[in-house]
Formats: structure tokens, sequence, C-alpha cells
């Protein structure tokens, strides 16, 4: 599905709360899986939850948790780092990067998680296109916040006092250092 065609789908259940449209099954454990809003969200739409780099044919689908007015109250998490570590520690440039084209166009949705799961909602959503010069702003403060989520894992690596790299944080966006089950260690060339 291309990302234009989800965007239609999406339309339905903006500014609808939760309990409108989700049955009690959907409704448990988004408060604890902060990942499954994202998930249903993609059924919702037509798309299946895969590992695809991608959600669209063309783009990436992101949700973000939100205050009634659409403004952030968390960086919004990109990706597991497991198979890109090296990618992220030597600093390739941000262009070259799996991160960057996966969300070079993406379809931003503002999910309000106010109140308790039933009364959350779908707020108006954002195509991003980050080729695009009325998002060169946003570009520049992504690529800063690539850089600066390098430099964080690199000091994690060498510094940290209990040995292990942690979610790094730019303004917007943030890089997990989590795996999905079965776990796997994340292994660094670099390093070693």
């Amino acid at each position: 599905m291309k990302l234009q065609e989800g965007m239609e789908r999406l339309k339905p259940y903006i500014g609808r709360r939760f309990e409108t449209f989700l049955t009690e099954e959907q409704l448990s454990n988004l408060r604890r899986n902060k990942g499954r809003v994202g998930q249903i969200l993609e059924l919702l739409i037509g798309l299946k939850n895969t590992s695809n780099s991608i959600d669209f044919e063309d783009g990436e689908l992101k949700t973000n948790k939100c205050n009634i007015s659409g403004n952030p109250r968390e960086t919004m998490f990109i990706t597991q780092i497991s198979t890109h570590i090296d990618e992220i520690l030597t600093k390739k440039t941000f262009n070259d990067t799996y991160i960057y084209n996966k969300i070079k166009n993406l379809l931003y949705v503002p999910v309000c998680k106010d109140g308790d799961e039933s009364s959350w909602m779908f707020l108006p959503f954002i195509h991003v296109d980050l080729t695009m010069d009325k998002y060169k702003k946003l570009y520049y403060q992504l690529e800063e916040d690539y850089y600066s989520i390098s430099k964080q894992l690199n000091d994690h690596i060498l510094n940290s006092k209990d040995g292990f790299i942690h979610t790094s944080n730019g303004k917007f966006i943030q890089i997990r250092s989590k795996d999905s089950k079965p776990y796997f260690p994340i292994y660094s060339d670099v390093y070693n």
C-alpha cells in the first residue's frame, strides 16, 4: 500500500475515542506496550504487522504520544539499533543511513493519551516528506539528532558504568537499544 492510500484510510479514525472503534481486547495493554497503538493502527488501515524496514511501499507510519493539542510528550521512536549499530557508531552520512531512508517520507500520527485507554484518540496526521523545501528546517534538526545519538551511543560504549548502551534521544527522535523476542546481543564490528 502507498502512503497516500494509508492517509485516506486513516481519516475516519481521526478525533474519535478509541472505545468507538476498538474492542476490549485491543484496548488492553495499550499503556504497558508502547508499540501496540502503532500496531493496531497498521491493522486498522489495512497494513500487516511485519518487520519490513518501512510500513508502506513508499514511506513509514509513526505514532507518537502527545497532548490534546498535538504537542509531543516524548521523542519519537524510530528503530531498534541491533542491525544498524555500526552505521550509527561510525556517523555514516545522515542521507545514506537506514534511519533517513526510514523517515524521509513519513506519515506522522499524534496520539492523545490523556485519561484511560478508551478515551485515547488519533489526532490529525502530518505527511512529512524530508525532500521538500518546506521541511528543510526539520531535516536539519533530524540530522542533528542523528549525530547526537551517534555521539551518545559511542559514549555509552566507552564510559557506561553498567557496561550497556541505553536508549538515546535527540530533540525529536530516539533510537532504542532494546530488542524484540527472541533476544539477540547487539554486536559491533567497530568495537569488536
